[in-house]
């Protein structure tokens, strides 16, 4: 069975052929079509090529694309796997193989202290793939980034963030509102001699976006969230083929 090819990423500049020809991917190789036109028709900022703001907006949409798609950690160009560390809100760092163990994805992403009981969502209960199928089911068309400012250039680099997408799926036993949900925060990444990652920091409330993703109205069984997502798509569908008229 012959490999499906890499398309080429004009803000994912190591995303390439040649570069990725036999690079173990969890969901096959990324598009990332959908959500750079949802980034150039909703950026505040429009970078200069080559500015320090540019520079790490593309690296930080690189680790991102590594993070969620690359299956093995050697394999992961923007970091030092050897010596990378994650920490959220000022959480204790966690390694690659230990984020692993957490469950990978967007899990750690979304680390809570709240009792479980009080969990709207309860990532500790998901898994990487579930939590993928999840919020990639809820925007469709991707939760875009982009760099609002950079204080500080390497090697320790401290930016803030903005993400954003529209619900247009639904998500855990909710109904899709339509709604765009944003998400602000700030981070710090860490480059060693190499200009490699091996820390990186963020903070931000998981509860901006949860919130948002959780308004939609509550399905009664799994067989209404199917007929309401399809009926939701279909009229998405004909309000796009309205514009282009």
């Amino acid at each position: 069975m012959t490999a499906a090819s890499v398309a080429e990423d004009k803000y994912r500049p190591l995303l390439r052929q040649d570069i990725e020809e036999n690079t173990k991917w969890r969901y096959g190789p990324p598009s990332y079509e959908l959500v750079n036109k949802l980034f150039e028709e909703g950026r505040t900022k429009v970078w200069a090529p080559g500015s320090l703001e540019e520079q790490v907006q593309t690296m930080v949409k690189q680790w991102e694309m590594e993070m969620f798609h690359k299956l093995d950690f050697q394999e992961n160009r923007s970091v030092d796997p050897e010596k990378y560390i994650f920490s959220l809100n000022g959480r204790k760092g966690i390694s690659l193989e230990e984020k692993r163990k957490l469950g990978g994805g967007y899990i750690p992403l979304l680390q809570t202290s709240l009792p479980e009981k009080l969990r709207p969502y309860n990532p500790y209960a998901e898994t990487a793939d579930s939590s993928h199928k999840a919020f990639t089911t809820a925007f469709p068309r991707g939760f875009a980034l982009e760099i609002l400012h950079v204080y500080s250039g390497p090697p320790e680099i401290v930016y803030k963030f903005r993400h954003w997408g529209y619900m247009e799926g639904p998500f855990n036993g909710r109904a899709p509102t339509g709604d765009k949900i944003e998400l602000y925060g700030m981070a710090i990444f860490t480059l060693d001699e190499n200009s490699k990652i091996v820390k990186v920091e963020f903070f931000y409330d998981p509860a901006e976006l949860l919130g948002g993703l959780l308004k939609g109205a509550e399905f009664e069984n799994s067989a209404e969230m199917l007929l309401r997502a399809v009926l939701y798509s279909g009229t998405l569908a004909r309000e796009e083929r309205v514009q282009k008229l």
